[in-house]
């Protein structure tokens, strides 16, 4: 039944989702669908976790109503001019 009501307010776009924005790799992630914002909070540790044992790095966390296109969007061509920016300045010290 959860789960029916779920896809319901997924559908419509009322459904809740973790959105995790991290800074290295340039990524947001998107976990969900969840039929309430409690249930959002209490899944976000484990997502967290995981991305900091992945070595994620500046990790924002936001639990909002929301329909993603995506799950996973990457911005490649950001985090490989960061990639470069952080080598020119590492090699400059």
């Amino acid at each position: 039944m959860n789960e029916l009501l779920t896809s319901f307010l997924d559908s419509l776009g009322l459904a809740w989702w973790v959105e995790v924005t991290t800074d290295s790799p340039r990524c947001v992630y998107y976990f969900g669908p969840f039929p309430n914002s409690k249930a959002a909070k209490e899944s976000q540790a484990g997502y967290v976790e995981d991305l900091e044992q992945e070595s994620a790095q500046n990790i924002v966390v936001k639990v909002k109503r929301c329909k993603p296109k995506n799950l996973t969007i990457y911005d490649d061509v950001a985090d490989q001019s960061s990639r470069k920016l952080s080598g020119i300045l590492s090699s400059q010290f």
